[in-house]
């Protein structure tokens, strides 16, 4: 049983406080969801191959309220292959091969969460916060470590009352540690989640950070669990708002188009599906739990010029500083 003492004290090693950090995260943001629901969260727990670890996969699917929602934990350790150490260079300037033949043992923990209501006039969100760290085989010591991570929201339809409302809170978090931060990783957001091949960004972002080593461990874990603790009032209650909403068929198909890019996205250019997906061993289940259940794709749809849906498409092609 994962208790709160064991991710404040200092005396277990950073990845083993990060550990019990997504373990209790876990089960409080899926026992906050399960309240705006009518069916409860399946757990599917899994083992990775070769002695490597696993995770828990907590899926809701079909409820009254969220279509499909994921909330994922893994905990996995295993060997990267020198080509492997090479692609993640680029991103992270301080790995490095450490055996002779280029490899890296690694261990890597993280909660991984999308959530898809049915009503299109509630949004999407997606979370996730992780650690990765590498050791030398052969003395076992810690060669490179980071943190990533970050919260976002994908509206079909604007409110601008929820835009504020979830940056606020986001904002707030980080700004209990360095009001330098959300500045800095709001921009990240709307950068990394910006889908190249349509112009516009996925969502109205939120905040997004990886790489992360540039302050003490303890201090980044901190930050981690202020963002993690901003999540459940940043988004339950705009679900509780915005679930009952009436709409129409036009509503539910934009909804649906909209769910399409969020497709797109994922599979082309999300940078956690690719590596996930390369890594051995992989579980393709919970990778992929980020795609919706029901998605559309309409050639050539533009909204017309004035309406709700082109209001957002104006938003989603000109981010907004929303706090």
């Amino acid at each position: 049983m994962v208790t709160k003492e064991q991710i404040h004290d200092t005396s277990f090693p950073i990845r083993e406080r990060m550990e019990a950090l997504i373990r209790w995260k876990q089960q409080e943001i899926t026992n906050a969801l399960a309240e705006l629901d009518t069916v409860t969260f399946h757990t599917d727990k899994w083992t990775r191959g070769d002695n490597g670890g696993g995770g828990e996969s907590m899926v809701l699917q079909n409820g009254t309220t969220f279509e499909k929602g994921g909330v994922n934990i893994s905990i996995v350790h295993g060997k990267l292959p020198a080509a492997a150490v090479d692609r993640m260079k680029a991103d992270h300037s301080n790995l490095k091969g450490c055996a002779s033949d280029g490899s890296a043992n690694f261990f890597a923990c993280g909660l991984s969460m999308v959530i898809h209501p049915i009503n299109p006039h509630a949004p999407t969100t997606h979370a996730n916060y992780r650690y990765f760290e590498t050791t030398d085989p052969d003395t076992n010591e810690v060669q490179a470590w980071w943190f990533g991570g970050g919260a976002d929201l994908t509206p079909s339809y604007l409110y601008e009352e929820d835009a504020k409302h979830f940056h606020q809170l986001h904002k707030d978090a980080l700004d209990k540690h360095d009001v330098e931060l959300y500045p800095k990783y709001k921009k990240w957001c709307d950068e990394y989640f910006y889908i190249k091949h349509r112009g516009e960004t996925r969502g109205i972002g939120g905040i997004f950070f990886d790489d992360f080593d540039s302050k003490p461990a303890d201090e980044i874990l901190k930050i981690i669990e202020s963002c993690f603790d901003a999540f459940i009032p940043a988004y339950c209650p705009i679900i509780a708002k915005r679930k009952d909403t009436p709409y129409t068929p036009e509503q539910k198909q934009w909804q649906q188009i909209r769910r399409g890019r969020y497709v797109e996205f994922n599979l082309v250019l999300d940078r956690g599906t690719q590596f996930g997906l390369q890594t051995p061993g992989s579980r393709v289940e919970s990778i992929l739990m980020s795609l919706p259940a029901t998605a559309s794709w309409v050639y050539d749809h533009h909204p017309e010029e004035g309406t709700e849906e082109a209001k957002l498409l104006e938003v989603l092609k000109n981010p907004v500083e929303w706090v």
